[in-house]
């Protein structure tokens, strides 16, 4: 039997409909840690013929080209950057010298004498920074050749893990707001951020101070991914607001009031599409792992809707009873 909502602390921010039926205790369990969705879309990639042999065959030809172009570039840069960025790492002034951690000695090579905080480095820093980089720069030349079609095969994974649920059109239901006091959502910022998904900002932000913060010696792919955690979720999610035609402030509401789950889900994803060359292929998986998410998250908000028929129709049943 459904459990019935707890109305202690209804003035609480909190929803009163935390406690849920058996049915739904697996799906409450994931969506307390949503960063797992992000380990089970992957899994389901590499596993599931229905959803990778589709993606490969659609992305194969331009994938070809994109590291055809993306080694000889390699191989004509490499070498030319590594020296650039030599040079800055161990220029005193430079922003990402790293001698306040790093001790440097006279004839370090690429398996290098460096040290970080006393431990010995296989390689030194600016090999290190110089992969990161021509690593990025390589992964922007692939996404060159399969971005229309990378662009086809997440619609179409994202449409074929909701179908795989079993459940049709009629599964998204409309918006129900879950909390008993839901946040207040300052409208200026929806439109500041409205801004920034414009295409010039986003070049700004991400290839202008994300980047170079991405290339910072070992700490600086997780501070960019930290950075990129919310927008990175909500992107992964647009299917799902439009599905449900989410206005732009219950998009705002919903998002914050799972915030924190945003971020460690984005986080994550953020983290793994980052990665050189193979970030590609987690901007799929991705994908996957988001829908999944929306699923459970939809079924929440059915049990949430079904209570508040309840909550409801259960005053006028009991004033019936009462007059007859």
């Amino acid at each position: 039997m459904p459990v019935e909502p707890v109305l202690e602390n209804s003035g609480s921010h909190l929803s009163k409909y935390d406690e849920v039926p058996q049915e739904l205790h697996r799906a409450m369990l994931r969506l307390n840690f949503p960063s797992s969705y992000v380990v089970v879309g992957a899994y389901r990639l590499f596993t599931d013929k229905s959803l990778y042999v589709p993606a490969w065959n659609k992305c194969r030809n331009g994938a070809r080209r994109g590291l055809i172009c993306g080694f000889a570039w390699i191989c004509a840069s490499y070498s030319i950057q590594r020296r650039i960025i030599k040079a800055a790492v161990t220029n005193p002034s430079s922003i990402f010298s790293v001698r306040y951690i790093t001790r440097f000695e006279e004839t370090a090579d690429d398996l290098s004498h460096e040290t970080l905080l006393g431990f010995k480095l296989p390689f030194s820093i600016s090999t290190y920074v110089a992969i990161l980089l021509v690593g990025s720069q390589v992964t922007s030349i692939i996404n060159f050749f399969v971005a229309r079609n990378i662009r086809i095969v997440r619609r179409r994974v994202w449409d074929q893990t909701v179908a795989s649920r079993g459940k049709g059109p009629e599964f998204w239901q409309p918006y129900i707001e879950e909390w008993d006091s839901p946040p207040v959502v300052n409208e200026r910022w929806d439109r500041l951020d409205r801004m920034f998904k414009m295409w010039f900002w986003k070049v700004i932000i991400q290839k202008v101070i994300l980047l170079p913060l991405s290339l910072y010696p070992f700490v600086g792919t997780f501070i960019a991914a930290a950075f990129k955690s919310l927008r990175t979720a909500q992107d992964l999610h647009k299917p799902y607001f439009a599905t449900k035609k989410m206005t732009a402030h219950q998009e705002a509401v919903f998002v914050e009031e799972r915030k924190w789950d945003y971020r460690m889900f984005g986080f994550v994803a953020a983290l793994l599409e980052g990665l050189p060359i193979v970030g590609l292929v987690f901007t799929v998986s991705n994908r996957i792992g988001a829908a999944m998410w929306a699923h459970d998250l939809e079924k929440r908000q059915h049990y949430v809707a079904a209570q508040r028929r309840t909550s409801v129709t259960s005053p006028s049943a009991g004033s019936e009873a009462v007059r007859t």
